[in-house]
């Protein structure tokens, strides 16, 4: 059968239909399913056929989700779960053993770097970091017990760019786990499996919804590895609820046409402020000032919706700059069709050390944008009236 392309098999990968014939797939709000007699009953327990038995194990709208992204990942299997974090968590939790070490990007979402610090020194699992700028120098930090190297790529909040394939040819040759966080890009702007990832995480509460409206999470990958996380996700029940799997299969048939747009008033904005005398620096993918300019174009289709810049003076212009602000929204999120504010500093990497976070490039003058949907001129003429 011949492979469509990538915006016809978000749109044209669904359930099949029931016997109502109905053109979109229906919402599935049930716990349980029925069986049509013991034997029945005895052997999907057993696992010897293929059936939903419980919607904490499988649920039609999940696995209709699910598959998309496989799909779009170029993935053999997935896992959806109640939130980015639970995805994350969950895929750690499942593959990794007391005294196993992970190697990470520096940079990484503020919980996820908690985890690593807070958490699973708990449970003698060993985190140690690798400078995204300096890949150089990622063999040498690899450990006996290395078992997994994790990387987000754009990260949060720098948007910096890591060579994936690079990172991939090394944890193939010591045959490591590759995990990419591709939540900044999507699967519509990478494929991180392209470059030698063994699994892919998700927050489906971002791009992949797009308007703000449910938690999600998802993990795609090898089929090995997803079977682990699926057993430990079953018993432990970090599932995704249908109703928002459902939400989330009709968001992915617009992903494309939507990222389309957010990375077009994204490198917009991002050119304007490169010029504006009160910013310091502005980072975006795809402007050729970035210092992986020619790896954001290797393996990106665009440069994504996030736009990161720095206030020139300090945590008090920043302040000035949020509280001026009228159009765009303060929040913690992004990939919103309507344009964020974000301070990171005092809210998604606040757990951090100041230390810690300079080490990321996180200033107290950072400002992280998630650029959505609306006219490019009104985006731009809110930022220009709040920084000035």
């Amino acid at each position: 059968m011949e492979e469509k392309k990538f915006e016809t098999q978000a749109i044209r990968n669904q359930l099949e239909r029931t016997q109502y014939l109905e053109h979109s797939s229906p919402l599935f709000l049930t716990s349980s399913y029925v069986f049509e007699d013991a034997e029945d009953m005895r052997s999907s327990f057993a696992e010897e056929k293929e059936r939903n038995i419980y919607s904490r194990y499988s649920n039609p709208n999940n696995s209709e989700f699910v598959s998309k992204v496989c799909h779009m990942e170029g993935a053999e299997a997935g896992f959806a779960f109640a939130s980015g974090m639970a995805a994350v968590f969950s895929t750690f939790a499942a593959l990794l053993d007391s005294g196993d070490h992970i190697l990470s990007s520096r940079s990484v979402f503020g919980s996820t770097h908690s985890l690593y610090t807070t958490y699973f020194p708990k449970w003698n699992i060993e985190t140690s970091f690798f400078e995204g700028s300096r890949l150089e120098e990622l063999e040498s930090k690899i450990q006996s017990n290395t078992k997994v190297i994790y990387a987000e790529s754009p990260t949060n909040p720098g948007v910096d760019v890591l060579d994936l394939e690079f990172i991939g040819a090394i944890a193939k040759k010591h045959n490591i786990i590759f995990i990419v966080d591709n939540c900044f890009a999507s699967p519509y702007l990478q494929q991180p499996i392209k470059f030698g990832a063994d699994l892919v995480i998700h927050s489906g509460t971002k791009l992949m919804d797009g308007q703000g409206r449910v938690l999600a999470g998802i993990t795609v990958g090898t089929a090995e590895l997803i079977e682990k996380i699926y057993r430990f996700s079953r018993i432990t029940g970090p599932a995704l609820s249908p109703f928002n799997a459902w939400v989330l299969s009709k968001s992915l048939e617009t992903l494309a046409i939507r990222v389309d747009r957010h990375c077009e008033n994204a490198l917009k904005l991002a050119t304007y402020l490169e010029s504006h005398p009160n910013v310091n620096w502005v980072k975006y993918p795809f402007l050729k000032s970035h210092t992986n300019y020619d790896i954001a174009k290797k393996q990106m289709k665009a440069g994504g919706c996030v736009v990161s810049f720095e206030i020139k003076g300090g945590l008090e212009a920043g302040r000035k700059f949020f509280d001026s602000i009228k159009l765009l929204s303060l929040s913690a999120n992004l990939g919103d069709s309507r344009s964020i504010v974000t301070h990171p500093a005092s809210t998604t990497h606040s757990k951090l050390s100041e230390e810690e976070r300079l080490k990321v490039g996180i200033t107290d003058g950072t400002v992280r944008v998630s650029v959505g949907l609306e006219h490019i001129d009104d985006i731009i003429k809110d930022v220009a009236q709040a920084l000035s």
